[in-house]
């Protein structure tokens, strides 16, 4: 007996045998069930997803010879025939090849006659846009009034090349992409039953190169089945696929965060030699950065499907939310790109050293990339260097220190350390224990960094550690680059190397820059409703007329 492939011999046969659709399959049952049957149907989505599949079911529900249900038999003549295809009431025009309306014309006068077998004529219609217009025309009103013992399944991947006369005339059911794990888990089913070795991180591989599409999955399983000489491993179906595995992605990814080209370069170099796909390799580098932004905004979050989210989370602690931000950017622009470029090999090292080449510049480091320990891009020779600001004397150093932590401070989080270089800058800043806030205004830094300034009190200090109290609510915002970063502005501002320690406290009301600032407004908020309450005109309006202030309208004047 000659072999089947995959995705026919696993064809569902059922609705409960379907993957995913559900949305359809439960419209479909209750009407079955109800006897509440309509007469065209169109079923839209992308290729694989099941729509002449859900059609095939529909014929049998309709033609079973145990009666109109939802649950056909399956054993029965009607049923066998129509899923070996040949079931002579059940007709499958492509009209992809018969466009003219001339095949319309020859198909629409056989719709008179009654059913040979069956209970019903299914007429299954597949790629229905490409009908021409005039098809469109003479199939119009047939399928507005057909016989009762007609029913008409139209399947597309493209609605929108339909007339609304002949969308408004049908029961219009649009097919959804299969999710990743609704392939795998059918594909674990199928190797199953086939007794086929398959590792767990093949078989996700493979549904998500699957791309939403089931269909696809099946014929991606059978070449994996026949690459692998009959069983299914991690590594050859990478190979199969031109995929990039995690190790090299995650060397990438901590290479752009250390600003090393010479690392960067080299691993592009592997990739290459390992004939991977360029276009690929940007793929999952920006899928990569998207779990790393997932971890950066929620820690807890885990793809159990996944292996290597130990690794994702490592990277997440590795680089700042910034240049994930931009990493990510660059590379989906990079693969649009990837097609003008002279070779796939220059635009992908283009793409990688532009992510090194635009990276925000650090403080005092004067050249982007210099975050890290490695090496960044060439530092264009400078002419005359000019002050951002006019120098201001420094002021003697002395170690002091300021008030105790609360009593509910808690020690409990780790020493943060900068240990690189520290080039003095123009002139220091107020070493005062008092004048922190005024000192943090004048730091060079953003985003993240400034709002864990703006939200921590200066606990403690001498020449080279200080130690600030920050609320265990708003602990998130001290993450080790955060703290490095902050670290590092100090040392530039004040000239020598400074280390930066968190100190986790329950109370609340510390007295930190953020705090003052939402004092200071909610005085302007009531000084400036009294304003309003007791203006004249105001007071008049609301004695005449009876008119009522919005409180929330009122804004202080800035």
């Amino acid at each position: 007996m000659s072999y089947q492939v995959l995705a026919r011999k696993w064809r569902p046969r059922t609705f409960e045998q379907l993957a995913g659709q559900e949305h359809v399959v439960q419209a479909l049952v209750n009407g079955l069930d109800q006897d509440r049957v309509h007469h065209a149907f169109l079923f839209s989505g992308t290729r694989g997803v099941g729509k002449t599949t859900i059609a095939r079911i529909l014929a049998k529900c309709l033609n079973c010879e145990t009666g109109v249900t939802s649950k056909p038999c399956g054993e029965c003549s009607s049923c066998v025939d129509i899923d070996a295809g040949r079931f002579v009431d059940m007709l499958e025009i492509d009209a992809a090849s018969r466009t003219k309306v001339d095949d319309t014309r020859e198909l629409l006068d056989s719709v008179q006659y009654t059913p040979s077998r069956g209970r019903y004529k299914v007429y299954i219609i597949d790629e229905v846009h490409m009908l021409s217009t005039s098809s469109f025309n003479a199939l119009l009103k047939t399928l507005e009034e057909p016989p009762p013992h007609v029913k008409f399944v139209l399947a597309t991947t493209d609605p929108e090349k339909i007339p609304v006369t002949i969308l408004s005339r049908c029961l219009q059911f649009n097919l959804r992409r299969l999710l990743p794990r609704q392939i795998r888990e059918y594909l674990e089913m199928i190797v199953q039953s086939e007794e086929i070795e398959a590792e767990h991180d093949a078989l996700s591989r493979l549904s998500r190169a699957a791309d939403g599409s089931m269909r696809d999955g099946l014929s991606l399983l059978d070449q994996a089945i026949a690459y692998g000489g009959g069983s299914l491993v991690t590594g050859e179906v990478e190979n199969m696929l031109g995929l990039v595995d995690h190790g090299h992605i995650a060397a990438m990814i901590s290479a752009l965060a250390e600003g090393d080209a010479d690392r960067l370069l080299s691993i592009v170099e592997e990739l290459i030699a390992q004939s991977r796909d360029v276009d690929n390799v940007l793929g999952n580098l920006a899928e990569t950065l998207h779990r790393v932004c997932l971890v950066q905004c929620v820690p807890s979050y885990n793809d159990e499907e996944r292996s290597d989210w130990e690794s994702v989370a490592e990277l997440a602690q590795a680089v700042s939310a910034e240049d994930v931000q931009l990493f990510y950017q660059i590379a989906i622009k990079g693969r649009q790109d990837l097609g003008i470029a002279p070779d796939p090999r220059t635009g992908l090292e283009m793409t990688l050293l532009r992510m090194l080449a635009f990276r925000p510049q650090e403080a005092g480091s004067g050249k982007p990339g210099a975050r890290g320990g490695g090496q960044a891009m060439p530092e264009p020779a400078k002419q005359n260097a000019v002050a951002s600001k006019p120098p201001v004397a420094a002021k003697p150093k002395k170690s002091a220190q300021a008030p105790q932590a609360p009593q509910s401070a808690r020690s409990d989080i780790p020493t943060e350390q900068h240990t690189g270089s520290v080039t003095a800058s123009a002139g220091g800043a107020s070493s005062s224990d008092s004048d922190w806030i005024s000192l943090a205004r004048n730091l060079n830094i953003s985003g993240p960094v400034r709002e864990l300034a703006r939200n921590v009190h200066l606990h403690s200090r001498s020449d080279d550690q200080w130690e600030f109290v920050i609320a265990h609510s708003l602990k998130h915002l001290g993450s080790k680059s955060c703290v490095t970063r902050l670290s590092q502005a100090l040392s530039d501002e004040l000239g020598h190397t400074v280390m930066v320690r968190l100190i986790d406290s329950d109370d609340m009301d510390l007295p930190t820059q953020a705090r003052k600032e939402e004092q200071q407004l909610k005085l302007k908020m009531t000084d400036a409703e009294r304003s309003i309450q007791d203006d004249p005109t105001v007071q008049s309006l609301k004695q005449e007329f009876g008119a009522r202030l919005v409180e929330d309208s009122v804004q202080p004047l800035q």
